[in-house]
């Protein structure tokens, strides 16, 4: 996609929403880390449901290696994966108490080192919680990318870097969680609402859907 068109869009995402973020309710760069990990194959509204009680009861990494595996397991039972999400929970734990003084790192490599911490998660970390602007392809932005012709790409990191290279320097801080939301709640994934999206016009998908009689 034209840059010009690419700039048209997010200007008008960004009339619509100002301030996206992410839907995750978290008080801390820790909370948020751990969320985030949750979130992997699970929808946001499922880990706010757990995340509620447990960082009640443990929002630190002391505290989660505190209530241990067992306890955690408990707590996030209710999350698909949950067994290898809570021992990648607390791997990640003792790292970040050994190696970050029990804080979550600003930079990409030491994200990534963590368990549970692949490029989307590092990414969503580094966009929310230390203000870079980063895009997270999750299977949102990825389908939302591809469909829109935004930035085509067979996999997340080419859909991550066509993002990168289009999007203007001026939106790029809030982009994904444009793209994130307009996937949730527009452009989904069976049956797009074309007929409700505002930038239909600026959108490549032929087979746009029409409103229901």
């Amino acid at each position: 996609m034209d840059t010009k068109v690419a700039t048209e869009i997010f200007k008008v995402f960004a009339k619509i929403n100002p301030k996206p973020t992410t839907e995750l309710k978290y008080k801390n760069n820790f909370e948020l880390l751990i969320s985030v990990i949750l979130s992997a194959q699970a929808t946001d509204v499922s880990v706010n449901k757990a995340t509620k009680n447990l960082f009640k009861l443990a929002n630190n990494p002391k505290a989660v290696l505190q209530l241990g595996l067992t306890g955690l397991k408990q707590e996030i039972r209710t999350i698909g994966l949950y067994n290898n999400k809570a021992k990648n929970i607390i791997k990640t734990c003792e790292r970040l108490i050994t190696q970050h003084n029990g804080r979550v790192p600003k930079d990409r490599e030491a994200l990534e080192q963590l368990p549970g911490v692949g490029r989307k998660t590092a990414n969503v970390i580094l966009n929310t919680a230390f203000s870079k602007p980063t895009i997270a392809v999750d299977t949102h932005v990825f389908r939302v990318a591809n469909r829109t012709g935004l930035a085509k790409g067979d996999s997340p990191i080419k859909v991550e870097y066509g993002l990168l290279s289009i999007i203007p320097d001026s939106y790029l801080m809030n982009a994904h969680h444009h793209l994130i939301l307009h996937g949730r709640y527009i452009c989904l994934a069976r049956k797009p609402l074309c007929y409700k999206c505002h930038i239909a016009k600026h959108c490549a998908f032929k087979e746009k859907t029409c409103e229901p009689n």
